[in-house]
């Protein structure tokens, strides 16, 4: 029997995904759970698996296509299975070569099984592309009547022919022209009563105009001169302008001055030289990521907090880690001591490791070190977070760390695993930039951009002297929501960050 599976909600209250690609094609063979195609949703590209055991009948959508949440995308055949009334019917040949069968030749099903058993259906099977289906459900045609007058492949010649001989959409596009024509009679008598933006162009010039008080204060408002505005009717004698009249008169200057406007453009756009350039639709993570920033930076009152801090210790202490790290196979960065270096700075100010939930009007201080580290991929920034920072090893953090922004370029995290940060470090100095103003990342209430690590002259003092060296200096930037966070607070935090980068042997402390 046939199958009609629909895209699930892969997400928390996704409402529909992109389909990327198809891992199968028609007439391939399936088990249950096995991937049958790839969807982008959210931050996250996923998996969507089969729900039975069969054979693929027939792909509903192409890949690249958005698809919403419920929809059908594949067709199986499901072998060994009863139809839901408990009888099938078998095609003979002639319906087997057409691909559907006729009303007379459908079993009908009792109402009571077929709602018990929604994601079983009787199926008409239908040749038609995923666009050709599109083009159907927007201009509200059956598919499946077409099949029955146009055995074959349905193409899209077939959809508009039906649709327009169709007696339904014959009589709503007799109801449409009806209104249309009625409508268009009813501007006609408005057109002839109204003034059209050329006769706005034309003055009365007239010396002396009769109005009340009130029309000749939205008059000036709108910056009309009463003795342009063209009337016939009279009072005492002199012109009488209206409110009506002023304001028809005012709206047609407007619609004249957006049309000469819209002249000047489209004859800009004439003369402008071609120039190469290509366009990409802004969707998918994009657009995710976009609408993000855009709520938090127009949410969260941002303010950046910035410093150096001077590093040679920590480059040492790398320098001297690094090769036992490789021997586990781990490659050792700077990131790595930085996580550990904020969970500590956080445990000593916990009020950095807050949100803000404004439903209930409360500050949330959480107990645990989540640190999110943005990676930047090919499709946008992604955040994965690693879990109790403050829990594990420099070793441990450095290979959960690898391993998640490896796979966050690669697209195959899931959304779990880029929730439930409460802080996340940016390295800008990873491509050579210094200072910078990082974007929260809600619902946490900071997040530190890390500089570029450079030689820089220093003054030091030892043993009572002061002498200028080159030391190795990193910068900061910690941005921070100033609903919840002080400047004070920011700083208190910054210099503990500091703390332990200067001196990295503290963290063995913790």
């Amino acid at each position: 029997m046939v199958r009609e599976f629909e895209l699930p909600d892969v997400g928390e209250g996704v409402a529909e995904g992109e389909l990327l690609r198809w891992r199968v094609a028609p007439g391939d063979a399936v088990s249950e759970d096995q991937p049958v195609a790839e969807v982008e949703t959210d931050k996250a590209v996923v998996d969507v698996p089969s729900p039975v055991d069969g054979v693929v009948e027939e792909l509903r959508a192409a890949e690249g296509e958005t698809v919403p949440v419920g929809d059908v995308i594949i067709v199986f055949r499901v072998e060994g299975e009863d139809e839901p009334d408990g009888t099938e019917t078998p095609a003979d040949d002639a319906t087997a070569d057409s691909g559907h069968q006729t009303d007379d030749e459908a079993p009908t099903q009792p109402a009571e099984e077929t709602q018990s058993e929604p994601a079983v259906t009787q199926h008409v099977q239908v040749a038609a592309s995923p666009s050709v289906r599109r083009l159907a459900r927007e201009l509200g045609v059956d598919i499946s009547s077409i099949a029955d007058s146009s055995p074959g492949r349905i193409t899209e010649s077939d959809v508009r022919a039906y649709a327009n001989t169709d007696s339904h959409s014959s009589t709503q596009a007799q109801s449409n022209q009806r209104t249309a024509a009625a409508k268009q009679q009813k501007q006609q008598a408005t057109s002839t009563q109204s003034v059209s933006p050329v006769q706005a162009r034309k003055t009365a010039d007239r010396e002396t105009t009769v109005a009340v008080p009130k029309t000749r204060h939205v008059a000036a408002e709108e910056g009309v001169d009463l003795d342009n505005v063209p009337t016939d009717e009279r009072k005492d004698g002199e012109p009488f302008v209206t409110l009506e009249a002023v304001r028809e008169y005012a709206e047609a200057q407007q619609q004249a001055q957006k049309k000469d406007q819209e002249a000047v453009a489209e004859r800009a756009a004439a003369d402008e030289p071609a120039r190469p350039e290509s366009r990409t639709p802004y969707n998918g993570i994009r657009q995710t990521i976009g609408a993000a920033m855009t709520e938090s930076k127009y949410t969260a009152p941002h303010v950046t907090h910035q410093d150096e801090v001077d590093v040679t210790a920590l480059v040492d202490a790398r320098s001297t880690l690094r090769q036992e790290a490789e021997e586990h196979d781990i490659r050792l960065t700077y990131m790595p001591f930085v996580m550990k270096a904020c969970a500590a700075a956080l445990q000593e100010n916990p009020q950095v490791n807050i949100s803000l939930d404004e439903a209930n009007e409360e500050i949330v201080e959480k107990e645990y070190y989540n640190i999110g580290v943005a990676t930047a991929t090919d499709d946008g920034l992604l955040v994965p977070v690693v879990e109790d920072v403050d829990a594990k090893g420099l070793l441990e953090v450095a290979s959960e760390t690898n391993e998640n922004t490896q796979r966050a370029r690669e697209r195959s995290l899931s959304p779990e695993e880029m929730r439930g940060g409460t802080f996340t470090i940016s390295n800008i100095g990873g491509i050579g930039g210094e200072y910078g103003t990082p974007i929260i990342n809600q619902p946490e209430s900071a997040i530190l951009a890390l500089g570029e690590i450079k030689k820089k002259p220093r003054v030091v003092e030892a043993d009572g002297e002061e002498t200028i060296e080159p030391r190795h200096v990193m910068t900061l930037s910690l941005s921070f929501d100033h609903r919840v966070l002080d400047g004070a607070d920011a700083a208190r935090f910054m210099n503990s960050i500091q703390k332990y980068l200067r001196n990295p042997n503290l963290l063995l402390l913790e």
